[in-house]
């Protein structure tokens, strides 16, 4: 859906940003390196609490690798998908409301497939699960709001680049606030995803602006027309 013409500026940039963003995602995510910051765990957080759940066999990371794979492939077609359906549909919040709706409906039935022999894990209790389920209700149709807005005026590009962004985020979030370390490849991780997405926002904007000078061009020619004929 993106104009690309090697011959112009910007759409290098925007070809070179999204590469460097993503192996900049990559080198966070597969590479550490050494320690660049030792972070103190905070007071109100105990980690031997959260290191129980990932004592999982490796067959199970597997598995939710690859469920994490197909999971970013249908977002991705999904961003896709909401663009068209914007242009035909300009209604951001009706369009949020009934992803929303078909995304609660198949999780029901998934939950209720694999939980079918435990029906007391249904039952909400006033703890920090209701807290989660309160706030993922408040701001997930906010946050499908936003995207749906966001492609419609910007496009899908606009919209997926800021997903390595928000892993550099994660990380520098979970050593402020979860005690994680920092590490080298974090750091270079970091700036070539700092500097892909800037490529890619510069040559969004180029274009814009390029879009915009067409369009005054094309209304001026008609304007010195109608003077000139004035004139005769």
């Amino acid at each position: 859906m993106e104009k690309v013409a090697f011959k112009e500026r910007s759409s290098v940039a925007k070809v070179m940003g999204t590469i460097l963003s993503l192996v900049g995602a990559l080198v966070v995510v597969l590479y550490h390196g050494p320690r660049v910051f030792v972070a103190s765990s905070p007071p109100y957080l105990n980690l031997r609490h959260l290191s129980s759940p990932l004592s999982s066999s490796n067959s199970d990371w597997i598995i939710g690798g690859c469920l994490l794979t197909i999971k970013d492939i249908f977002v991705s077609v999904s961003f896709i998908l909401q663009a068209h359906i914007m242009t035909i549909y300009p209604a951001a919040f009706t369009v949020s409301f009934f992803y929303t709706l078909c995304v609660s409906i198949l999780t029901s039935v998934t939950g209720l497939v694999v939980e079918k022999n435990n029906p007391s894990i249904w039952i909400i209790a006033f703890d920090i699960t209701l807290i989660s389920i309160v706030t993922m209700g408040i701001f997930t149709p906010v946050y499908y709001v936003i995207h749906s807005w966001t492609v419609r005026y910007k496009g899908p590009l606009y919209l997926a680049i800021f997903k390595p962004l928000s892993i550099l985020i994660a990380v520098v979030m979970s050593a402020i606030f979860l005690g994680y370390s920092l590490y080298l490849g974090c750091l270079m991780g970091g700036v070539l995803i700092t500097i892909g997405f800037y490529a890619v926002m510069w040559g969004k904007a180029n274009e814009e602006k390029t879009r915009l000078l067409s369009v005054l061009e094309k209304e001026k020619i008609p304007l010195l027309l109608n003077h000139n004929e004035d004139q005769i």
